[in-house]
């Protein structure tokens, strides 16, 4: 059976598929394909023991646009183990956490040379292969006032933390790993991190960070061990304010998050030689700045709340807008903002609609190296500024454990380059074993 009659066969399917969850009781790991293990999964929890293990596959089509119409499927397995060690050890307030993580398939974005700054299958990428994603101890302090949390940590779990509910990276986890990361790694890839966060009453949080920064973590030989490469060139640095209010006799939940991250590393200007030249034209070596930094706001609010009692029904917002140091990173900036609505229909409770705009924006200075390639008659090279993503998607609820998410991509100026515009077709699947 050929990839476009399976999707035709599936969303087939999408559209028969009876919501079984919201018509069965609740049941212990009702939430899981395959249920409760006969009583053993309870006991193991009740023990300290929780086990998780999800799926998410992407298959992606490029109607309109890239060398040729293609079709690609990626897709990343997650195991887990959340070990309470309170009810293991004693220890109160502590818990540990272990992840792999195994991605597998072909990344459309590039087989079929679509040039888009950011993948239409935000999944694929950092090698796929397995990795050990999170290996981390956690121990809360003073009735959780104060948080600490160190190990193999992921960038993006703690600090401009987003979700991956859409399926083009510009909408996908925290948005500095999109634009810097050479050293900002986002999930599968950990690296040696620790993170201390307080609660401020009556207001939310901040926290401070400190991660390795270590392009040896990308490595295959790294991949599944707790060794420490030695290629480290720095430190990262991050630190976030967050503010978690309520608004309205209808609770109206948001969080509203301000971040700076510094990273000590020696980084290569992305224009300027070691004599002040402009690379493009000059060549030579890339002049070495000390540190690198960037800033980000990310907002999430809920605007209504039509269903008390049904949380996540109703419309909410998000808006993120990150900044990179334009001395070194070759994409200085990102603005993203959509809406969701949770439950549009009473008949599908449990289903959500969204629609997302993004523009990631090709650094001026880089720009202007690429006019003086063309000037000096080394190209014709194009010129790139802002490329542009319009995403819209429908979940499909079909169970407690299984989501099917069809979205539609447009990408104008894919890589910031005008006269080219991409059109994608695409269907996210979440599974819960």
């Amino acid at each position: 059976m050929t990839i476009n009659l399976k999707l035709a066969v599936l969303a087939i399917g999408i559209a028969a598929f009876p919501a079984l969850a919201e018509a069965e009781d609740a049941k212990p790991f009702s939430d899981t394909l395959t249920g409760d293990w006969g009583g053993l999964r309870s006991r193991l929890l009740d023990d300290g023991f929780n086990f998780t293990l999800a799926y998410t596959t992407e298959t992606a089509s490029n109607v309109q646009g890239g060398a040729s119409v293609g079709v690609r499927y990626t897709d990343q397995w997650t195991l887990g183990t959340t070990l309470d060690l309170n009810k293991l050890l004693d220890l109160h307030d502590a818990r540990f956490q272990i992840s792999l993580t195994d991605r597998n398939g072909s990344n459309l974005s590039g087989d079929e040379h679509l040039g888009s700054l950011q993948e239409v299958q935000e999944v694929f990428g950092r090698g796929q292969t397995v990795r050990l994603t999170q290996f981390w101890y956690e121990q809360a302090y003073f009735d959780n006032a104060l948080d600490w949390k160190i190990g193999r940590l992921t960038d993006g779990e703690d600090f401009a933390s987003f979700s991956c509910e859409f399926m083009n990276l510009t909408f996908c986890g925290a948005p500095p790993g999109n634009l810097v990361g050479n050293y900002w790694f986002n999930w599968p890839v950990s690296q040696w991190a620790t993170r201390l966060k307080a609660a401020v009453p009556n207001f939310g949080y901040v926290q401070v960070g400190a991660y390795e920064v270590n392009p040896g973590y990308l490595q295959n030989a790294y991949k599944v061990t707790l060794l420490d490469p030695p290629d480290a060139t720095g430190a990262l640095i991050p630190f976030e304010v967050g503010w978690l209010p309520t608004f309205g006799a209808s609770q109206l939940n948001g969080s509203y998050k301000f971040g700076a991250w510094y990273n000590t590393s020696k980084t290569p200007d992305v224009f300027e030689n070691t004599q002040g030249q402009a690379l493009a034209v000059a060549g030579g070596q890339p002049r070495e700045r000390d540190g690198a930094y960037g800033g980000y706001i990310n907002f999430l609010q809920k605007l209504t709340n039509p269903y008390p009692g049904e949380a996540d029904r109703g419309l909410s917002m998000f808006f993120n807008f990150t900044m990179a140091d334009h001395r070194t990173a070759a994409l200085n900036n990102q603005i993203a903002f959509g809406f969701k609505y949770g439950g549009p229909f009473d008949a599908r409770p449990k289903d959500d609609v969204a629609i997302a705009f993004g523009r990631t924006h090709v650094n001026g200075r880089v720009s202007e190296g690429e006019e003086l390639e063309n000037d000096a008659g080394l190209g014709p090279v194009p010129i790139q500024s802002s490329e542009y993503v319009t995403e819209v998607y429908y979940t499909v609820h079909a169970t407690d454990w299984l989501n099917l998410r069809p979205n539609f991509q447009y990408v104008y100026q894919p890589g910031g380059i005008t006269q080219t515009n991409d059109i994608i077709l695409g269907l996210k699947t979440t599974l819960r074993f």
